[in-house]
C-alpha cells in the first residue's frame, strides 16, 4: 500500500461586508425612524450565527451618521464579538479627523492587506463636505502602485461611492464623480477580480470586462432598487459575505434579518 499526498488546497477566505451603519452619538439615534445601533447589532448576531469563522471584516463607509469620536467607538464595540480585523472606509458622512482618531493604535485603515492569495485594496473616495465621491490623483497612484506590485495575487478593490450606474435616477448623480479616471487605471490589469462598494443602501451584482462590481444591503435603511426619486424600501438589514477562493474565483452573497419591523418617518432627511 502507498499514500498519495495531494497538495492541500488553501481554505478560502471569508469576508463579511457591514456597510451603512449610520451610528448615532447616542444609544438610540434613528435614521429615518429605525434605531441605527439596534439594527447594526441583530446583523452582528446574524453574522456571527452564519459565519463560524470569519477572516475579514470590511466596514465599507458611512459608519457613522454625525461624524462623531462616540459613534466610532459605537461601532467598534459592535462588531468586537466577530473577532476579526477590521478595514474601514470614510464614506460621505464620515468625519475623518474623528474617524481617523478612532483608529489610531489599529490597522483598520490600512490601505492593502494581503490575505493567502487575495489583495483588498481599500481606497478613501468621500469629499468633506460632499455627498458624491471622488478618487482623487493620489489615490489613483496608489491604486496603481498597488495593483503592480501584487504580484500572482488576485485583487479585490473596495472604496464608498458607487462607480457605474445602479438604476435609481436619484442615487446615480451622487456616486462616484470620476469613474473613467478610475478605469482607466484598473482596465490594464487581469488581477482585478471584483470592486465592492457601499453607499446605495441595496444589492448590486453587475459585471464589467470580466470583474465583478458588487454592492450591499446597509445594516440599516435600505433604499428601493429602481427608485426614480428618493425610496425607502421595506427589506431588511444586512451584510454581504465574500469567499475568496485561492485560484481567483469568488463565491458571494447577501443574509438579512428577520423581525425588524419600523415604520419610515420621512419627515426626518437623514440622508
Amino acid at each position: 500500500m502507498h499514500s498519495t499526498h495531494a497538495t492541500p488546497v488553501a481554505a478560502p477566505l471569508l469576508l463579511v461586508q457591514l456597510t451603512d451603519s449610520h451610528l448615532f452619538a447616542e444609544a438610540d439615534g434613528r435614521l429615518l425612524g429605525m434605531d441605527t445601533a439596534d439594527s447594526l447589532s441583530r446583523v452582528v448576531e446574524l453574522v456571527r450565527a452564519e459565519q463560524p469563522r470569519v477572516d475579514l471584516i470590511l466596514a465599507s463607509g458611512d459608519l457613522s451618521q454625525d461624524g462623531s469620536f462616540a459613534s466610532y467607538q459605537r461601532f467598534a464595540a459592535l462588531t468586537a464579538s466577530l473577532d476579526a480585523p477590521a478595514r474601514w472606509l470614510a464614506g460621505n458622512h464620515d468625519e475623518a479627523p474623528m474617524l481617523h482618531e478612532a483608529c489610531v493604535g489599529t490597522e483598520r485603515l490600512q490601505m492593502v492587506t494581503d490575505l493567502g492569495n487575495w489583495r483588498l485594496i481599500a481606497l478613501d473616495s468621500s469629499i468633506p463636505g460632499a455627498v458624491p465621491g471622488q478618487l482623487d490623483a493620489a489615490q489613483l497612484e496608489q491604486l496603481e502602485a498597488a495593483l503592480d506590485s501584487a504580484g500572482e495575487r488576485h485583487v479585490l478593490l473596495t472604496f464608498h461611492h458607487h462607480p457605474v450606474s445602479v438604476g435609481c435616477s436619484w442615487l446615480d448623480p451622487i456616486g462616484l464623480r470620476n469613474p473613467e479616471a478610475l478605469f482607466t487605471v484598473v482596465d490594464r490589469y487581469a488581477n482585478l477580480r471584483a470592486i465592492l462598494w457601499g453607499h446605495v443602501h441595496q444589492e448590486v451584482d453587475l459585471q464589467r470586462n470580466g470583474v465583478r462590481l458588487l454592492a450591499s444591503p446597509s445594516t440599516c435603511v435600505q433604499f428601493a432598487p429602481g427608485s426614480e426619486e428618493f425610496q425607502v424600501s421595506s427589506e431588511a438589514p444586512g451584510y454581504r459575505w465574500l469567499r475568496l477562493h485561492a485560484e481567483g474565483t469568488l463565491e458571494t452573497g447577501v443574509s438579512r434579518v428577520s423581525g425588524i419591523d419600523f415604520v419610515v418617518d420621512y419627515s426626518i432627511k437623514g440622508y
